[in-house]
């Protein structure tokens, strides 16, 4: 007798036995893809402190591209001046070579009158007496001096004249490879800044308030190894000076006692009294330039780079300096932090791309960077290993 139960469909007891794990399948997927969807921003964001860092690598090489452009435009104003000499002399060669060329014309006429080309023997038969013969001879031999003369000089002006014009031709196109030099760096600042500024463009309100509290806190740290720089240096001036004083005491007062002077370093020369007055000089133009705009090229007096800040602020003092980081850290006397002086040059990052004029007590007047104005600040403000040198330039 036939079964009125009814069977189980098998897509029942699927449906029965797996449906909590489809669901559960289903809800942990649509977790995963909330979470990525949530993260995607965030993992292709990059962090407060990486754009921190990629802006200040931007400025970096932004003054790096503008002290090369500092120095293609400098080469270019001094070769452009020596190709406008190499052409004027060119036209003064050219004028005297066109005078001795006429004055060869001159004696081929002349030669061409007296017959200067007939044979010896033409000449005495048709003379009319043996007195015109000596006479003629006598002013033909004149002639011949004039004309080698002529002559020789004719061929200096060619030569001279021909190794000019290939001078002038060597510096044109050394001056237009230092333009095209000039105008890769131009445009290298010019991308750095851009893309510096698109970096900070994006951050919103809150980062860039944080981003200040970042940049104030390393201030700070700054100004407290400056601090302790101008102890340091106060204690050493202090201990100098009190060996000076004992040595004067020694003996009778001799200027074997008075001589000893500073005994900083062995290798460091003492900041005398002259390069003091010098150092007040410069220290007193840069004062009077805080506040005024960083602008990458710019030498003033409305507007200063970095180099062009330190160059300005030593020529008032009467002292010429060249005019890029990579020459300026050349142009004196290389000095310890610790031996730094009211004037010396401090340069900074191993490339040497940027300086400040030292004022004191771990102190500087600088050009920072683009946006920014001159303005005091600690010799630390990038932290300590970012100091390269310190160069007494007078």
């Amino acid at each position: 007798m036939a079964s009125h139960r009814k069977s189980r469909t098998p897509g029942a007891r699927v449906a029965g036995i797996r449906t909590p794990a489809l669901a559960t399948a289903a809800l942990t997927s649509v977790a995963l893809l909330s979470q990525t969807a949530d993260a995607a921003p965030g993992d292709d964001r990059p962090s407060l402190e990486e754009v921190e860092k990629k802006v200040g690598d931007l400025y970096r090489q932004a003054e790096s591209a503008t002290e090369k452009y500092n120095a293609a435009k400098e080469k270019t104003t001094k070769q452009r001046k020596q190709v406008d000499t190499l052409l004027d002399d060119v036209a003064q060669r050219t004028q005297k070579l066109n005078e001795a060329r006429a004055e060869l014309g001159s004696y081929a006429a002349a030669q061409y009158r007296t017959g200067a080309g007939m044979p010896d023997t033409a000449t005495f038969l048709l003379a009319e007496t043996p007195q015109d013969v000596f006479d003629q001879r006598q002013v033909l031999d004149r002639m011949t001096g004039r004309q080698k003369a002529a002559v020789d000089d004719y061929v200096t002006q060619q030569t001279e004249t021909m190794k000019k014009r290939q001078e002038a031709t060597e510096s044109l196109r050394t001056l237009t490879e230092t333009q095209g030099d000039l105008k890769t760096a131009k445009a290298t600042v010019q991308k750095k800044l851009a893309d510096a500024r698109e970096l900070l463009s994006e951050l919103t309100a809150e980062e860039k308030a944080r981003l200040a509290a970042i940049e104030k806190r390393k201030q700070q740290e700054a100004a407290r190894k400056a601090a302790e720089l101008a102890r340091q240096q106060a204690a050493q001036e202090q201990a100098e000076q009190q060996e000076r004083e004992e040595a004067a005491q020694q003996g009778d007062g001799s200027s074997e006692g008075s001589g000893s002077g500073s005994t900083g370093s062995a290798d460091t020369p003492p900041a005398d009294s002259s390069y003091a007055a010098k150092a007040e000089k410069a220290l007193a133009f840069a004062r009077a330039q805080i506040g005024k705009p960083y602008v990458w090229g710019a030498t003033g007096p409305g507007s200063y780079d970095c180099s062009g800040l330190t160059q300005a602020a030593w020529k008032a003092a009467g002292v010429s300096l060249p005019r890029t980081t990579y020459d300026q850290v050349n142009a004196g006397t290389t000095v310890p932090v610790s031996q730094a002086q009211p004037g010396d040059l401090v340069f900074f990052y191993d490339d040497v791309t940027h300086v400040g004029l030292y004022i004191g007590n771990g102190m500087m007047i600088h050009a920072p960077k683009p946006g920014a104005y001159v303005r005091e600040e600690s010799v630390y403000y990038d932290g300590e290993s970012a100091i390269h040198s310190i160069v007494r330039p007078a």
